[in-house]
């Protein structure tokens, strides 16, 4: 229905209301933009240059795992030596119990079902020599079988937890020395 005074429909006037609208957004926006762009100091090639170089606090980047083995408790001093050989600095040994009840383990001549879960943390690079080692072990020695696997970790807090994880001695002495 037209308005009496103007002439236009209703629909008409909110039509151009919500134009009039969307265009003095855009110019709000605009303004804002160019506002901040005002402010913002532009970076130079150089200073983009010093900022990809790592500063020389940070602790270089090795990528830590945990890597856990499940060997039989006769056996877990042996496994606990040659993990640690890999420059591994943390290691926990924790006492478990086999799953299969006492029949099946006669049935399949096993007298024993006591294990040994160790969980080491071990960087990256060491993680494919550590597990050959582990692997001939399992098939070398006598009841020496077991499980072997790792999962990665994410995150650690703290630069020295970081650093003696990672066995960085570097990282270690320079947080000390702050």
């Amino acid at each position: 229905m037209p308005n009496r005074f103007t002439g236009k429909t209703q629909q008409n006037k909110s039509d151009n209301d919500n134009i009039q609208k969307q265009i003095s957004r855009k110019e709000k926006v605009a303004k804002i933009e160019k506002n901040i762009k005002i402010k913002l100091p532009q970076k130079t090639k150089q200073e983009n240059k010093s900022k990809n170089k790592a500063p020389a606090n940070k602790v270089s980047s090795n990528k830590l795992k945990m890597l856990f083995t499940i060997v039989n408790r006769n056996k877990a001093e042996f496994y606990l030596d040659l993990i640690q050989s890999f420059e591994v600095n943390m290691q926990v040994a924790i006492l478990g119990h086999g799953m299969a009840p006492q029949s099946m383990l006669e049935l399949l001549g096993l007298a024993n079902n006591e294990k040994v879960i160790i969980a080491s943390v071990i960087q990256e690079s060491k993680i494919n020599d550590a597990l050959v080692a582990i692997e001939e072990k399992f098939n070398t020695i006598k009841d020496g079988k077991g499980i072997a696997f790792t999962i990665p970790l994410t995150s650690v807090i703290g630069t020295l937890i970081y650093g003696f994880l990672s066995n960085n001695k570097m990282a270690v002495k320079e947080e000390k020395s702050k």
